[in-house]
């Protein structure tokens, strides 16, 4: 009869290595000093032998400390969302804590589920990349006095750390890209506004830098990700509306770029022939899109990193006031935007 192999407890150890389980405690944090270098060879041939592997989770909590992160991102799916997570990874292994990542699909609910959920694994600190909270999470959030430093969107009227790109800078920036490539009018889709200050950021440098240049056409259009029929149908109007003229299509981020450049394939019609077309967000198919797509990069990498970072120093004793730390993003020209001129 197969019986389940019985975990080896410190006792066992203690016992196989002829020593109390003290000393054994002490080689395992570290205190190897203090021990004689036969009864540090005993311990080590014991644990080698009994395949002993300690309970880091009980070890963390005895010390006041589980050295976990909890990760709360709202779409694993998204490669903005994979590209940070990345980042964050990286600074825990290289800080030696361990990530705990929850993905709420974009569904506030999940939200404080998992906010919950991570709250009873005594973790130390959390990152979130915010969907739009509602009041009952907030109020949550606030009354846990858990560090916490938030991804790309802000929680209004909550006071808190947050890392991401630098939003009006780098719409500045793509904008009087296509007013350069000589583009008369510019739609810039995004997703429904909501609260989400990165889509209101970039949508008002937009506007701003527009309202420089009387005489071009500057539109905007809010379009959910899933309705395929909604988007053919404004691309498809403004196209119409601006016959004639040099036609720019900017779009607020990558997720969104993919679908208008679906709807543009069904319409029939071509970036960097009929119309240009720049995305937020450098994705792995943009340069083999077609002729290619302009995109504007983001450091996603070092944001996770540094929101990692500056969890730490809050878990650490940190307690400056909140800041905003903000990366420049980059240009990647190609010939969506680059053609007849």
């Amino acid at each position: 009869m197969n019986r389940k192999a019985t975990r080896a407890t410190i006792s066992d150890v203690a016992k196989a290595a002829n020593t109390g389980k003290t000393s054994v405690s002490r080689f395992l944090n570290g205190e190897q000093h203090v021990l004689s270098a036969s009864l540090r060879q005993r311990i080590e041939t014991a644990i080698a032998e009994l395949d002993y592997r300690p309970s880091q989770m009980a070890r963390g909590l005895k010390r006041g400390r589980t050295r976990l992160i909890g990760l709360i991102i709202a779409d694993i799916t998204n490669p903005y969302s994979v590209e940070v997570m990345s980042g964050i990874e990286a600074a825990c292994r290289a800080r030696g804590f361990t990530l705990l990542m929850c993905n709420t699909n974009n569904e506030v609910d999940q939200e404080q589920h998992y906010l919950n959920l991570l709250s009873s694994y005594q973790v130390e600190g959390i990152v979130v990349n915010a969907v739009g909270m509602r009041e009952e999470a907030l109020s949550h959030l606030q009354q846990s006095l858990l560090p916490m430093v938030l991804i790309d969107r802000k929680i209004p009227d909550f006071s808190c750390d947050v890392v991401g790109l630098n939003n009006r800078e780098a719409a500045v920036q793509v904008t009087q890209h296509l007013i350069e490539q000589a583009f008369h009018a510019i739609l810039f889709v995004t997703e429904p506004l909501g609260l989400v200050n990165t889509r209101h950021e970039r949508l008002d440098a937009f506007y701003s830098i527009m309202a420089q240049h009387p005489g071009h056409v500057a539109e905007q259009a809010e379009v959910a990700i899933n309705d395929p029929a909604r988007l053919d149908a404004v691309l498809k109007d403004y196209v119409q509306r601006n016959a004639g003229q040099r036609c720019a299509v900017l779009v607020v981020n990558g997720a969104l770029t993919l679908q208008v450049a679906r709807s543009l394939r069904r319409l029939g019609l071509s970036w960097g022939g009929d119309l240009g077309l720049l995305g937020f967000d450098e994705l792995a198919w943009s340069e083999l899109a077609g002729v290619g797509i302009t995109t504007l990069k983001q450091p996603t990498w070092q944001i996770g990193y540094s929101a990692l970072e500056q969890v730490i120093k809050r878990i650490e004793g940190d307690d400056t006031p909140p800041q905003e730390q903000v990366y420049s993003g980059e240009l990647i020209v190609r010939k969506s935007t680059i053609f007849g001129q």
